[in-house]
């Protein structure tokens, strides 16, 4: 396993859309994103815990008119992500290695536009609270980087996750505009537009369905 990691880290260090401790960008970037790194004035788009990338790569294919940014701590799999975009050749998309709790080291307030959430580790027990990226923590610090009015989207397979951050979404005051927990058989699967990652299509071919929301901070 080590013997497969390495090359993913040799490219990480070598990768110029790959932002991770040790590069000049990843103690710079913070509220110049748009300047240091995209070279516009376009909305910016995060997906957190981003695993291998496919919401960040498959939405910045979708919508060359943002910069996309997916945030994960796990470098071999933004590799993976890093080395589609870069064979896709999209100068929308960039990745950055941290844990999701570090994310004011990197963003400004008011400095992003969307967040997308898509499967994260549910942590099931009731010890594991603090953990969960939908617990009243964390949505507090995504509301400080997204601007007002700004959208989250959320994703799981996790009927007991989607339910907990019902509540805590309330609790933090996010506006939820829309929500099914039963995404393929709604009138909200255009919105993914076709895009899935590798864990979901497991998923859905066990038979386990797809909770979804969409909701803006107030």
């Amino acid at each position: 396993m080590a013997r497969q990691k390495l090359p993913r880290f040799i490219h990480n260090a070598q990768a110029e859309n790959v932002i991770e401790r040790g590069k000049e960008l990843y103690t710079t970037i913070k509220g110049q994103w748009r300047e240091k790194y995209f070279l516009n004035n376009n909305p910016i788009v995060l997906e957190l815990a981003c695993g291998k990338g496919e919401y960040t790569v498959g939405l910045a294919n979708q919508f060359k008119e943002k910069n996309f940014i997916g945030i994960d701590i796990k470098g071999d799999r933004i590799a993976r992500g890093s080395k589609r975009a870069i064979d896709m050749k999209l100068t929308n998309v960039a990745f950055l290695r941290t844990p999701m709790i570090y994310l004011e080291e990197f963003f400004d307030e008011n400095e992003v536009d969307e967040i997308w959430l898509i499967h994260p580790d549910p942590q099931p027990r009731d010890k594991e609270e603090k953990k969960r990226l939908t617990n009243i923590q964390y949505l507090n610090l995504y509301r400080k980087i997204l601007k007002p009015n700004g959208d989250f989207f959320f994703k799981t397979d996790n009927s007991g996750l989607f339910e907990y951050s019902l509540g805590t979404l309330d609790e933090a005051n996010y506006r939820i505009l829309k929500k099914t927990t039963d995404l393929y058989n709604s009138d909200f699967l255009d919105e993914h537009f076709g895009i899935t990652t590798h864990y979901e299509k497991l998923f859905v071919e066990k038979g386990f369905k797809i909770n979804y929301l969409a909701a803006k901070v107030l």
